[in-house]
């Protein structure tokens, strides 16, 4: 869990039903979720999966955004979904999760992994200021005319990673 001092944002696990229903209406209502066509009830799907780990973002009592990350499986530390409240857009929720998650891959992996629609320009440039580059296209992979595009930060190759020491962070 953080807390920053600015916003008295706190991040932690999703903990209740409520919580993870709040995920999953977010997603269905916005981008590129929309596009993607992925309405409710594959959205309430994808917060129940067990084997990803959903961290909420709260400004006190008010739900913000949330982040999923799944640590198993070739590409161990994608960020699965993330997504922030309209109302809470611009105001650095998004910044605070993305460096939560990155800080919680990096200890056990170098590199954070993401997929991001090619419609979805503004999300593409977020991940670029953040140091992400591009190393893949999955052309029609979830939707027929757009591509998923393959995003990676890294820290070091997976050959001897020990996690304990993180270049800037």
């Amino acid at each position: 869990m953080i807390e920053s001092e600015t916003m008295k944002q706190q991040i932690r696990l999703a903990a209740s039903e409520e919580e993870l229903i709040s995920c999953a209406k977010l997603m269905a209502e916005s981008e590129p979720w929309i596009t993607l066509g992925r309405g409710f009830e594959q959205t309430r799907k994808a917060v129940h999966d067990t084997s990803s780990d959903l961290f909420i973002s709260l400004a006190g009592e008010e739900f913000t955004g949330f982040i999923m990350v799944q640590m198993q499986g070739a590409f161990r530390g994608y960020i699965k979904s993330f997504g922030i409240m309209p109302s809470w857009r611009g105001r650095g929720i998004g910044t605070s999760l993305l460096s939560f998650a990155e800080s919680y891959i990096f200890k056990t992996s170098p590199n954070v992994f993401l997929c991001v629609s090619s419609f979805n320009t503004s999300a593409q440039g977020f991940y670029a200021a953040h140091g992400y580059e591009t190393i893949g296209e999955l052309k029609d992979y979830i939707i027929d005319g757009y591509s998923e595009i393959l995003m990676r930060k890294s820290v070091g190759p997976l050959s001897g990673y020990r996690g304990d020491t993180v270049a800037g962070n």
